[in-house]
């Protein structure tokens, strides 16, 4: 079976926001939580399959998926939730790029009080 095939039939539309806000990229694409077995990790939110730490995500995307836009001061969502990319990284088959990872955690942009240092 063909990857973008999989992305199409079981991801979930997710999208990426440029920092002015619009919409670069909309794709089906995965979202997991990251989850640790061992007991290394005490703090974090147990889980019935492991231990999910401080909303951190692993986010797979097809090779097209425009990740770049959102990766700076954007954020990437899925209408419910707003995730912030961490880190992202192409994976090649030879010389070409077979789908893209990132992990992302959740985003709150009304958490903290706007700041302004101009006033």
């Amino acid at each position: 079976m063909n990857i973008e095939r999989i992305f199409r039939r079981y991801g979930r539309k997710i999208s990426a926001v440029d920092d002015n806000g619009n919409v670069v990229c909309s794709a089906e694409c995965f979202v997991q939580p990251l989850r640790y077995k061992n007991k290394m990790y005490l703090e974090g939110t147990p889980t019935e399959i492991g231990l999910n730490e401080s909303g951190y995500y692993l986010f797979l995307a097809p090779a097209g998926y425009s990740i770049e836009n959102a990766a700076d001061n954007g954020y990437l969502t899925d209408g419910n939730n707003e995730y912030h990319i961490d880190r992202y990284e192409d994976i090649y088959v030879g010389e070409k790029i077979y789908f893209r990872w990132a992990i992302i955690r959740l985003r709150f942009p009304d958490s903290y009080p706007a700041y302004n240092h101009f006033t």
